[in-house]
C-alpha cells in the first residue's frame, strides 16, 4: 500500500472514533482543524439553502440594484416587493455568504461575491435555470437508478420536442446568455484570427459564431446543427446582420457528413452531452471534414480539472445525468478519444476559469 493511502486509512480510523473527535475539539493544537472540518461538513448539507439565497437575490435583481451603492433595508424591501422581515432575512443570509455586506444597522452593500454577479446576465440566467436541476435532485437515488426522467431532460431535449411550447425559446435564450462567458475564455486561450474558416458543430442558433464574428473580421464562418435548429439559426443570424457571413447547414453528425473545407472546427459544450459512442461519432465526423493539418477546438468543463474537481465529478456528474446522458471527461480521456478519432498534437490549454470551460486543441494528422 502506498504511503498516502496508508496515511488516509489511519486518518479515517482516527476521525471515525467519537472519542478522538471529542479530544480533537478540546485539544488546542487540533481545535481549529476540527472546527474547519465541522464547518465544511455543515456547508455540504446546507448548500441548498445557500443556493436558494443566491436565487432569491437574482430573482429580484438585487446585485444590480446595489451596484450604485449601499441601500437601507426599507429600500431593498420595496425593490424586491418583500415585507421588511423578509428583506431582513434575505439580506442577513446573503451577507453571511459574502454576497452582501452589512453597513451600519440597517444598510447593506454588495459583498465580494455579489459584486462579481453585477452585469452578468449569463450567470443570472444559469442561476435561475437551476430551479429545474434542483427539482430533479429532490430524489437523487431515483436519478442514479434511472427511474425518472428529469426536468432538465425535458428542457435540453428541445431538438426532439419541437412541439413543446416554450422549450426551444428558453433553451436558445439560455445559450445566448451564457455563451459569451465561454467565448471569452476561448479567445483568451487561442488566437482564432490565424485560421481561414471556422465550422461550429452543434452550434445551436449561432451564439458562438456570433461572438467570433464580433471579434474577428477575417474569418469565414459556418454552423452545423440539427435541421430545425439550423432553421432558427438562420433567422437569428439574419436578425444580427450575419446572414451573409455565416453558412448554416442542417444535419446530424450521427448520420450525415459535415461540410468540408474548414481549417478550424469547434465543438463548444457538445462532447460532454453525449455517450462515448456518440461523442466518438462526432469526433470522427470532424476528422473526416476538416482540412489536413487543421485544428479541432474542444471547449467544455472537464472532470478532475485543477482547482475545480468538484465541478466535473459532482456538479456535472449529476447535471448531465439529470439531462439524460453524457458525462464530464478528464483531459486524459478526451486525449485518448481524439487520438482514436485520427487527431494528434493534442494540447490541453490552461483555462483562466475551469469552472466555465477548459480548452483542448488537436491537429488533423496526415493519415
Amino acid at each position: 500500500m502506498a504511503w498516502p493511502d496508508a496515511f488516509g486509512d489511519f486518518r479515517n480510523r482516527l476521525v471515525s472514533d467519537p472519542n478522538f473527535r471529542r479530544s480533537a475539539k478540546a485539544f488546542a493544537p487540533t481545535r481549529a482543524k476540527a472546527r474547519d472540518n465541522a464547518r465544511a461538513l455543515f456547508d455540504l448539507f446546507a448548500g441548498f439553502v445557500y443556493s436558494q439565497t443566491v436565487l432569491a437575490c437574482t430573482q429580484i435583481d438585487l446585485f444590480n440594484f446595489l451596484k450604485a451603492g449601499p441601500q437601507p433595508l426599507s429600500a431593498i424591501a420595496s425593490h424586491g416587493e418583500l415585507p421588511l422581515d423578509g428583506a431582513t432575512r434575505l439580506a442577513r443570509a446573503a451577507a453571511s455568504i459574502e454576497l452582501l455586506e452589512q453597513r451600519g444597522k440597517d444598510w447593506y452593500a454588495l459583498g465580494p461575491l455579489g459584486a462579481a454577479l453585477v452585469d452578468e446576465p449569463g450567470l443570472a440566467a444559469m442561476i435561475q435555470h437551476h430551479q429545474l436541476f434542483y427539482e430533479d435532485l429532490l430524489d437523487p437515488l431515483a436519478l442514479l437508478r434511472g427511474e425518472k426522467k428529469g426536468k432538465l431532460a425535458e428542457f435540453w431535449g428541445y431538438g426532439e420536442a419541437e412541439g413543446e411550447a416554450g422549450r426551444p425559446d428558453a433553451y436558445s435564450q439560455l445559450m445566448a446568455d451564457t455563451l459569451p462567458m465561454v467565448a471569452e475564455e476561448i479567445f483568451a486561450t487561442l488566437d482564432l484570427s490565424k485560421y481561414s474558416k471556422l465550422l461550429d458543430v452543434g452550434g445551436g442558433e449561432g451564439a458562438f459564431v456570433s461572438e467570433v464574428a464580433s471579434h474577428i473580421t477575417n474569418l469565414d464562418l459556418a454552423l452545423f446543427d440539427l435541421p430545425p435548429v439550423a432553421e432558427r439559426a438562420k433567422a437569428q443570424l439574419a436578425a444580427k446582420g450575419l446572414a451573409d457571413r455565416v453558412d448554416v447547414h442542417g444535419g446530424s453528425f450521427l448520420t450525415d457528413s459535415l461540410p468540408e473545407g474548414a481549417d478550424l472546427i469547434s465543438l463548444v459544450r457538445i462532447i460532454h452531452d453525449h455517450t462515448d459512442a456518440h461523442a466518438m461519432a462526432a469526433l470522427k465526423a470532424c476528422r473526416t471534414a476538416i482540412k489536413p493539418g487543421g485544428t479541432l477546438l474542444l471547449a467544455e468543463p472537464m472532470a478532475e480539472a485543477k482547482g475545480a474537481a468538484p465541478m466535473g465529478d459532482a456538479y456535472f456528474g449529476f447535471y448531465l445525468l439529470a439531462m439524460g446522458g453524457g458525462r464530464a471527461r478528464t483531459a486524459a480521456r478526451l486525449t485518448e478519444m481524439l487520438n482514436d478519432a485520427g487527431f494528434d498534437g493534442v494540447r490541453v490549454h490552461r483555462s483562466r476559469i475551469p469552472l466555465i470551460t477548459d480548452v483542448i486543441t488537436a491537429r488533423a494528422n496526415a493519415a
